[in-house]
């Protein structure tokens, strides 16, 4: 597979596409005393388009901007006074930014030699995303034919994140220029709120990252944490650290701690004794029953918010019971366990990561209130806050466990401590310190246990345990909780130890064996008049026995189904299909109007399909003007194509012919000319082609060649459709197609003889 920067670096120079702003402009810049004393009109973002799949820039998602730098076509950075300073001192930043200069300090190194508005433009942006905490590093500013109008692209995560920050950059530029105010730190607070409660969560987002280097696609199916990993029938679906395999009924069961601890006793899993209250009396009643000490806590909590641990007196219970009652559940008493908390992860029967808690306390220093020092002390941990991608939370004054901890020491919130003296302000909940090279055999196997008999394939099990490299019998630990959906981020960031690639755990849980979650995908680029080809494709699929997806221009398709009969080229309507759980082969139609305006709707295909290279007509709005343009336009369909996938090519336009180089994998090619040159080199050289000798249709494997059907004969039923153009390149691009894909000879034959014979399509309404 050709690495996404490779392909972003050979577009860097447009090819023809669009030209480099440097490679155009004028060497001598105006002076500097032109652009003094005066203050220049906005630039003007025409309009911001999301191409959210491989496009001609990258194969990742981007914002493309058309902007009107206007009269500053005529003044680059140089020339502009102060200009440098002002925008260095806003973002120090761009001294990050390597640009074409390829080292630090390169985009510094253009501003000093001078460059244009639209070229600095791209680097504020992706430096307001990286300071909001979307570091993305891929950019390009490009000329179109139009004076002073630039293509901006950003590579983003989200689109509104990514246009707000093109907007911004827009006016922090202007304001640098003009010498003008800007609040950067108010525009940096706004995207980082857009990029908190916009962008994947942390756990999630470990998820969908491990895939990706698996190369396994992902979709995200809803504004939350709900991702979809693989394409139709090979797919999964993910909600935070919950996947599709994971029981409903499980997770009720952990919901309800007192059930788990039922199953676990039950299957030989040591709990600590305990039940649910409904009172306070009934929790001291429990507690003596019991026996003291105890721990008094919520059935259905997180956070270990609402726990209180090690008490010994009715007063500490009475109080306790109010605090975990407080957040809204049952409540439960149970017999205290002495050690350490700990919390194991457990995905599928393994146990992949575990984490030791700390006791949280804070120092006097004779003149600051308990309250301040948890300020100053607790809640300046970087790891601590209200946001999702932080895994400590924000300890509160008012938290009713903190209140009855202190008052167990003879302390409020208010009690000033001496230099010298500290207090315990936290017990439970901060698993800080990575013990994972420490799980005992033993222990790692009891949590397995623990996980199987709840039901969880993904479960944070928390254990107390003095020594966790030791076997729990002999020491007395226990499990606590078991908790479906737990969260990753102490794993992925611990105080103390490694981070642990819970992530890659979860995906090899869910793709064995390097599955790739991928279903066949071809790709056409048409001849712009018939989906035929595309429609041929389908119907041979269907008859290997895979349920196959269609989006074409004569609408969309499950199986011989006709869902929608309106043309189907658009992103949506090719994920539609990459989403349905019964789809097992897709094809999917798309024009050099949707590469543009959107991107496509895959990462990668197994066939790439192209049939001509099409013209730039009516494509003047996306500032396609020229034929020479249109190569690096279709290229993509060929850039997609998976290393052991092939790129189907009609050698009868040399236009199209000359994309081979482009494909990761096989170039397979087919023509209507029994002696076309390219046809004889790619058989020397042992490629495979289809070619049309008369009415037969042969295939052909270097020397080798294989008649596959003879079209002239009245048992041939597709020359009975009604068709805008000659049906010959359509069979022949769908057989190399299906060749490609591994449908046998004996069954694309079979197909072309009963193409008309296959179900009427139902139009679905």
């Amino acid at each position: 597979m050709r690495r996404i920067e490779s392909k972003e670096r050979g577009r860097s120079s447009g090819r023809g596409l669009y030209p480099s702003a440097l490679a155009v402009h004028a060497e001598v810049a105006p002076p500097a005393a032109a652009a003094a004393a005066r203050r220049f009109p906005d630039i003007v973002i025409r309009r911001m388009s999301h191409l959210r799949g491989p496009n001609i820039w990258t194969y990742r998602a981007v914002i493309e901007a058309i902007v009107d730098i206007g009269e500053l076509e005529d003044f680059p950075s140089n020339t502009l006074p102060g200009f440098y300073e002002r925008l260095t001192a806003w973002l120090p930043g761009l001294i990050e930014h390597r640009c074409s200069v390829g080292r630090r300090g390169g985009f510094l190194m253009r501003l000093r030699d001078g460059t244009w508005p639209g070229h600095i433009l791209e680097h504020v942006a992706l430096e307001l995303q990286t300071q909001a905490g979307m570091k993305t590093g891929f950019g390009k500013a490009r000329m179109t034919h139009e004076h002073g109008v630039y293509k901006v692209v950003i590579r983003t995560r989200n689109e509104a994140i990514g246009k707000l920050a093109i907007e911004s950059a827009r006016d922090l530029v202007m304001a640098a220029i003009n010498d003008l105010p800007y609040d950067v730190a108010a525009i940096v607070a706004r995207l980082t709120d857009m990029v908190d409660r916009q962008c994947l969560g942390p756990s999630t987002a470990c998820i969908v990252d491990a895939a990706s280097e698996r190369g396994i696609p992902h979709i995200r199916l809803n504004d939350g944490n709900l991702v979809q990993l693989g394409h139709g029938a090979a797919q999964h679906r993910i909600w935070t650290a919950e996947t599709d395999r994971t029981s409903a009924i499980a997770e009720g069961i952990s919901r309800d701690k007192d059930l788990t601890k039922q199953l676990l006793a039950a299957a030989g899993v040591p709990v600590p004794e305990g039940r649910a209250v409904a009172s306070a009396d009934e929790a001291w009643e429990a507690a003596e029953d019991i026996g003291l000490p105890v721990v008094v806590k919520p059935s259905d909590g997180n956070h270990a918010r609402g726990v209180s641990l090690n008490l010994m007196t009715r007063k500490e219970v009475v109080s306790a019971f109010a605090a975990a009652e407080a957040e809204g559940s049952e409540v439960l008493v149970e017999r205290f366990i002495p050690g350490q908390e700990h919390r194991l992860l457990v995905v599928g029967d393994k146990v992949v990561a575990a984490t030791r808690g700390e006791i949280i306390r804070v120092g006097g220093d004779g003149k600051s209130s308990i309250a301040q020092l948890i300020d100053a002390q607790v809640n300046t941990d970087p790891r601590r806050g209200e946001e999702e991608h932080l895994p400590l939370e924000t300890l509160r004054h008012d938290d009713a466990v903190l209140l009855l901890l202190l008052q167990r020491q003879g302390l409020t919130p208010a009690s000033v401590l001496a230099r010298g003296e500290s207090a315990v302000v936290q017990r439970t909940g901060n698993m800080a310190i990575d013990v994972t090279g420490q799980v005992h055999p033993d222990v790692a196997a009891q949590m397995a246990l623990a996980a199987r008999v709840v039901g969880l394939d993904i479960a944070g099990i928390d254990l107390v345990a003095e020594d966790i490299g030791k076997p729990l019998a002999a020491q007395g630990g226990a499990i606590v909780e078991v908790n479906a959906g737990p969260g990753l981020l102490m794993h992925l960031k611990p105080a103390v130890g490694r981070a642990q690639p819970v992530g890659d755990a979860i995906v090899e849980h869910l793709f064995p064996a390097g599955a790739s979650g991928r279903v066949p995908i071809v790709g056409v680029v048409g001849n712009g008049r018939s989906a035929l080809a595309p429609r041929l494709i389908a119907w041979l699929l269907q008859l290997q026995g895979k349920q196959t997806g269609l989006a074409c221009r004569d609408g969309i398709f499950l199986g011989q189904r006709r869902l929608s009969s309106a043309s189907a080229l658009d992103y949506a309507a090719g994920e539609r299909m990459l989403i349905n759980r019964s789809v097992q082969a897709v094809v999917l139609e798309t024009s050099p109007r949707h590469i543009l305006s959107e991107g496509l709707p895959y990462d990668r295909c197994q066939v790439g399909v192209v049939m001509a290279m099409p013209g730039p007509e009516r494509l003047e709005d996306l500032y396609i003007t020229e034929a020479e343009q249109m190569p690096n336009v279709v290229r993509t369909q060929v850039d997609v194509v998976l290393a052991q996938g092939a790129a189907v090519l009609n050698a009868d336009d040399p236009g199209v012919l000359a994309l081979a180089d482009h494909s990761d994998g096989e170039v397979l090619l087919y023509s209507l000319d029994p002696d076309n040159a390219a046809i004889a080199e790619h058989r020397a050289r042992k490629g495979r082609a289809v070619l049309m000798r008369g009415d037969t249709l042969v295939l052909l494997t270097g020397g080798k060649q294989q008649p596959l059907i003879h079209l002239a004969v009245p048992a041939f039923s597709l020359l009975t459709h009604e068709l805008p153009d000659d049906l010959r390149p359509h069979v022949t691009a769908a057989v190399a197609a299906a060749w490609a894909l591994g449908v046998p000879a004996d069954l694309i034959r079979a197909g072309l003889l009963h193409f008309d014979e296959a179900p009427q399509a139902i139009a679905v309404h």
